[in-house]
């Protein structure tokens, strides 16, 4: 990478991790597909207009600070709107006699085809921008004036998507997002497109917008988020898009919220007030239901992205609050651990038990109820096997387990009931066993985690102890006419009983 590479966020041609810089041309070719709402067509690359300066080479373009300075103004020159005030400051900056912007129509395109000058400028100056040496050329050569410009006057959507592109490139170099955070009327302009329609435009507003929130001048963008009408319009976009990178990229948005202390200050509570928490519950609860629609679009991908960002709220104690009330998370958990085929579900199953712990300790109201679910129960126990790799989900796991099992032997269990979770235990004895022996810890080598995690498995097995004897010495104490259970029964219980006692980490 160049000395001048850029910060998170921003990447140029060449890079890996694409998918951070939606890339103009080249990103919706990869797609392959349109997505079900976005409008915009897919283009097909062109070669540089020959009346530009000769275009770099390729090879050159993933060195982009090696890409003549003058090529780059002029690409700036070709975005120019047709008789604007910035076109004659540009001229005048440039020593230029004054120039009418290749693109007709005050910026528009009635219809932007393949060969668009302008698009193809816009493209490339869109990947320049990940560089910083490019970006501060840029911004040196009033790019935010013209960029602003063309967004007053222009109503296609594919020259808005370029023009914020090309900002979200620039706001990710923290040495910039200042003089881009002052340009008179910017951040006015990027919020109002919030309301716009396309689903690419927004796609790039919300990761300019992140961007910024993730920056020094996190606040003043923050401040220009509050009124609810702006909050609500967001929240509306979240729950309501069927386009994937758009409910990524605003998903992405609101973590940036959660994530900045200054940010989380200023928009969480005005977030809350317009139902925030319930709106994320609802578009889970929403994408837990096509699971099992197989007509509906696959998306595995956003599910993830949305469970990990509830297992986020659920860490922020004002979010928690409003969380552990909701009895459609409760139901929307419930659905997926009593799954009985948990592989479509195994990704987020690690977020599923970390939400379900968070909500425990914050709910205490929900302990009984779920105590006595024995298929919830059961659920809990299947998923041991998927959050084996994740310390932080086993953990969570065990604790819950502890919790649910220690309040359910703390309530008079009949004779039935005893029957059923001893049933329970003894079905799910193979699957206990193969979690802890597969993760013994060195007793001298404990970490935190290790004795938080060390107290979960101890109590659990503490309590399968308990009904194990208690059952036992229930069936001794009958005859076989009173109760003719195999003697093979009685036998696994105690070999149950056995390991629990024994066990030490």
């Amino acid at each position: 990478m160049s000395p001048g590479a850029p910060q998170e966020g921003a990447l140029g041609e060449g890079e890996s991790a694409r998918d951070e810089v939606l890339q103009p041309q080249q990103e919706r070719e990869a797609a392959g597909e349109q997505e079900e709402d976005d409008g915009v067509e897919v283009e097909e690359e062109e070669e540089t207009p020959t009346h530009l300066p000769f275009a770099p080479s390729s090879e050159l373009l993933d060195d982009v600070t090696t890409v003549d300075p003058s090529y780059t103004i002029s690409l700036i020159r070709q975005l120019l709107p047709q008789g604007s005030i910035v076109a004659k400051e540009f001229s005048a900056k440039q020593g230029d006699p004054e120039e009418k912007g290749e693109n007709s129509e005050n910026g528009e395109s009635a219809q932007l085809e393949s060969k668009d000058p302008w698009e193809e400028c816009g493209c490339i100056l869109w990947d320049l921008a990940a560089s910083k040496p490019q970006a501060e050329l840029m911004m040196n050569n009033l790019v935010l004036e013209v960029l602003l410009a063309n967004l007053h006057v222009t109503q296609s959507p594919r020259v808005k998507e370029i023009c914020i592109g090309i900002m979200g490139n620039l706001a990710c170099h923290e040495s910039l997002v200042d003089a881009i955070s002052m340009q008179n009327g910017l951040i006015t302009t990027v919020v109002d497109q919030l309301f716009l329609d396309d689903s690419a435009c927004l796609s790039e507003t919300f990761r300019f917008l992140a961007a910024v929130l993730r920056s020094s001048a996190s606040v003043s963008w923050a401040e220009a988020l509050l009124p609810d009408e702006i909050l609500s319009r967001v929240l509306w976009i979240v729950g309501n898009t069927l386009n994937s990178t758009l409910l990524e990229k605003s998903i992405e948005f609101l973590s940036t919220i959660i994530d900045n202390q200054d940010v989380t200050a200023i928009l969480l509570q005005p977030l809350i007030k317009v139902g925030f928490v319930d709106h994320v519950i609802s578009l889970l609860a929403s994408e837990i239901e096509k699971i099992s629609d197989e007509s509906k679009f696959d998306r595995s991908a956003s599910r993830d992205l949305i469970f990990h960002f509830m297992e986020e709220l659920s860490a922020t104690d004002i979010c928690l609050e409003v969380m552990s009330s909701s009895d459609q998370l409760i139901q929307v958990l419930d659905k997926i651990i009593k799954l009985p085929d948990k592989f479509e579900v195994s990704s987020y199953c690690a977020s599923v038990v970390m939400i379900l712990a968070n909500l425990l300790a914050d709910g205490k109201h929900i302990v009984p109820s779920l105590s006595h679910d024995l298929p919830f129960l059961e659920g809990l126990f299947d998923i041991l096997p998927l959050v084996c790799d994740d310390n932080q989900g086993r953990n969570a796991l065990w604790c819950i387990l502890a919790r649910l099992l220690a309040q359910a032997q703390g309530i008079d269990m009949n004779s039935s009931s005893l029957k059923q979770f001893v049933s329970l235990l003894l079905g799910k004895f193979t699957l206990i066993k193969d979690d802890l022996e597969s993760h013994r810890v060195d007793k001298v080598d404990l970490s935190a985690e290790d004795t938080y995690l060390k107290h979960g498995i101890s109590t659990s097995l503490s309590t399968i102890c308990c009904i194990m004897e208690r059952w036992i010495a229930e069936k001794s104490s009958l005859s076989e006419e009173e109760d003719p259970l195999t003697e093979s029964t009685i036998e696994n219980a105690r070999k149950l009983l056995n390991y629990c006692q024994n066990y030490d980490m």
